[in-house]
């Protein structure tokens, strides 16, 4: 056979058992602006500065093209349909979430299997028939309406509900009478990130929001000059009496909480994202209430716990990286005055709550969550047995309820309630009774996966600079390490986040297709506190993205896969670092998954409550922190001409937390830059935001992509069953 007619074979169909070349894909063609802006000096092109107009005509048609694109090549993939209807039977079970006990009534909510959305669940006893207070489903044919806020009156009569709408931030207030089911006449709306408060006489509550939105720009605009409000049941909104502003201070947010015994009012103000914040007092019985300061200066973070009269119990990382507990009383705050209760340790305080005479406290030693008892002295009495390393409560990727926190307790009750969660654990309500002290599985969900089949394991690893990073990788047992295994690695980096074991159904596909599944605990995060989280921030980003590079060098050392093989994912900050790390290594990954990511770290501090991450990243805006976030953001540091791994970009058309134009702009620009034969494809998803309230339709729909995605792209058979 001549070299001619051999070279032709491959443009041709295949006859005959030959595998042939697929077509190049045909990008849309994406128009080139000739904007610049100048940075301390250094101009700095943004040519695609348009598709930050998200509701012109051209970009809805540049999002029509790409959504076609990647639709065409999904569509090709044979096994995306099993991959789909194996995910629906894993998810078609009935999941809970850690009970509440509010205003005299249990509050949880559960989920059929394949339901939107997650219904709210009460009940007076254990004994009586559950009632929905709350069933998300009912609001819009697409499952879109999500619950975001839950709050039960002192007397139990009313529950406000925080309802958001197609994945947004924002949320609109609603007040059902619990008993009817009759909602009141009023609607309260522009509330976004902060819990409501009920007063202690339950005539109404305390609550944060921004003003309304320009025309327009309800999705885009920067969200500053929270306020705080007090809502009396049955008036309007426009009546609310304004309790708490800071003018002088619009980067400033709010968070109300009024004490078990309805007297005080604290108000916590944040600064951005780091979490360092200062508490202001309010006693309500007096009749001309004033604001005085309670504890913090911005200097650390605090968590308010409960109070013993006018004594205030914190935890706090003041003077103690790791977190302890002290009691702040009210006649004098001054740190001078603390008095500690529960001393920091080498295991990182994460939640406690008072109930019973007893502390119960929730912590993270390694990664792994534990829970210990302690009297209202803070002396330790006693342990909490846990099924196997994992995390009480909602990890970093749980929402539902998460605003309440990991354990469920009231400070009269005599028991406590908690979920757990693992890799390979479905996640498992418990009830814990103290008297008994013990605990008791209330609902233990019925997977259909064999579990003994697999087996995780957690190891440690040198990153560039020599510091040991923590990873968890489950396989299945007896796997041998070939060299020739595809692996996937998720990962975040940031915010104080903690990324600890969590159950998530549909890693359990990606497991039976024969994959590895690694979770890396990257610098950025809280795994080992304040100091962990300082070395992944600021001028240290580049730790981060070390440390995730070292993840996948790690995998190939030990025998597990190639870089053909690896494929790496992590979404928000997460899609930050699989960004960034794809620029710096693209010879390391053969699949990349850049998930609603912040990409453009010139302006992403100019849309929402991106000036809030200001704190952890730094701002384009400081000469000194300039040159740092233009050495790595995702969106300035694509090399023309370079050859990239096969890139699946997603985002939401909805998403008013990461703003869609991180994407479009990356996209756009690695397309035109891409030079190898890999595909660079943009995933948008329509009436959905930054994952929050994404309906079970769309979740499934979504993983059913990145697999097949995935399984082309890495060359999987899918055949590991």
């Amino acid at each position: 056979m001549s070299k001619t007619i051999a070279f032709l074979l491959l443009l041709l169909p295949s006859i005959s058992g030959f595998v042939l070349a697929e077509p190049p894909i045909h990008y849309p063609e994406t128009r080139k602006g000739d904007v610049v802006d100048e940075y301390h000096g250094v101009r700095v092109p943004d040519p695609y500065r348009w598709l930050e107009d998200l509701d012109s005509d051209e970009t809805a048609a540049w999002v029509r093209a790409q959504n076609k694109v990647t639709s065409a090549f999904l569509a090709t993939i044979p096994e995306r349909e099993r991959i789909e209807s194996r995910l629906r039977e894993l998810w078609n079970c009935e999941m809970h979430t850690t009970v509440f006990p509010m205003g005299g009534w249990y509050v949880y909510t559960k989920n059929d299997g394949l339901q939107n959305q997650d219904i709210v669940y009460v009940q007076r006893d254990w004994d009586d028939e559950p009632r929905i207070l709350f069933d998300p489903n009912t609001g819009s044919a697409e499952g879109t309406s999500a619950l975001e806020n839950l709050a039960i009156s002192p007397d139990g009569r009313y529950a406000l509900l925080g309802i958001s709408e197609s994945g947004s931030d924002w949320q609109t207030f609603r007040i059902r009478e619990i008993e009817s089911g009759n909602d009141l006449p009023e609607v309260l709306e522009w509330i976004k990130f902060a819990p409501a408060a009920w007063s202690g006489d339950s005539r109404g509550f305390y609550y944060a929001r921004f003003d309304a939105p320009e025309e327009g720009a309800t999705y885009e605009q920067l969200n500053q000059g929270m306020k705080v409000y007090y809502h009396l049941l049955g008036s309007a909104q426009e009546e609310d009496r304004l309790v708490y502003a800071r003018p002088d201070a619009p980067e400033l947010g709010f968070t109300p909480t009024v004490t078990d015994d309805g007297r005080y009012l604290l108000i916590e103000a944040n600064q951005g994202s780091n979490r360092k914040g200062n508490f202001y007092i309010i006693d309500l019985s007096e009749e001309e209430p004033e604001v005085a300061h309670l504890a913090g200066d911005f200097d650390a973070a605090y968590t308010f716990v409960g109070n013993r009269g006018s004594r205030f119990l914190f935890i706090t990382d003041r003077d103690a990286p790791n977190g302890r507990l002290v009691e702040i009383d009210r006649g004098d705050p001054s740190e001078e005055a603390w008095r500690e209760l529960i001393t920091e340790s080498d295991a990182i305080l994460v939640e406690a709550k008072i109930t019973g005479g007893r502390i119960v406290l929730s912590a993270i030693s390694d990664v792994k969550s534990r829970i210990t008892l302690h009297d209202l002295e803070g002396n330790h009495v006693g342990d909490v047995e846990l099924p196997t390393m994992g995390t009480v409560g909602p990890s970093g990727v749980h929402r539902s309820l998460r605003w309440k926190g990991a354990i469920g307790a009231v400070p009269e009750g005599k028991e406590f309630f908690y979920s757990f969660t693992s890799f390979l654990y479905p996640t498992t309500v418990y009830r814990y009774d103290l008297e008994a002290g013990e605990a008791a599985p209330l609902w233990v969900p019925e997977v259909d996966f064999d579990i003994s089949r697999f087996e995780t394991e957690q190891v440690f690893y040198p990153s560039a600079d020599g510091t040991m990073i923590p990873m968890f990788i489950v396989h299945r047992k007896g796997l041998e390490r070939t060299g020739d295994h595809p692996v996937y690695i998720y990962a975040y980096g940031g915010f104080r986040i903690s990324m600890t074991p969590y159950y998530k159904v549909s890693n359990l596909v990606w497991l039976e297709m024969g994959g590895v599944y690694a979770l890396a605990n990257l610098r950025g995060g809280s795994e080992y506190g304040v100091e962990w989280h300082a070395a992944g921030s600021l001028e240290n980003k580049q730790n981060g993205f070390d440390d995730y590079i070292a993840a996948a060098e790690y995998m190939i050392r030990e025998g597990y896969t190639t870089a053909e093989k690896i494929a790496i994912h992590g979404a928000s900050n997460g899609g930050l670092m699989t960004a960034a790390c794809m620029n710096q290594r693209p010879d390391l990954f053969g699949g990349v998954i850049v998930d609603v990511g912040v990409l453009d770290m010139l302006r992403f501090h100019k849309w929402t409550i991106g000036w809030a991450w200001v704190s952890d990243y730094g701002s384009s805006d400081d000469p000194a922190q300039f040159p740092y976030l233009y050495e790595y953001s995702p969106l300035h540091n694509i090399r023309p001409g370079a050859e990239y791994p096969a890139t699946l970009i997603i985002t939401a058309d909805h998403d008013d937390r990461v703003v869609p134009c991180h994407s479009f702009k990356y996209a756009a620009a690695l397309q035109e830059a891409q030079a190898g034969p890999e595909p660079v494809l943009i995933r948008i998803e329509t009436e959905a935001g930054h994952g929050g309230g994404m309906p079970t339709t769309k979740k499934i729909e979504e993983a059913r992509d990145i697999w097949a995605f995935l399984l082309k792209v890495l060359g999987m058979s899918g055949e590991g069953r």
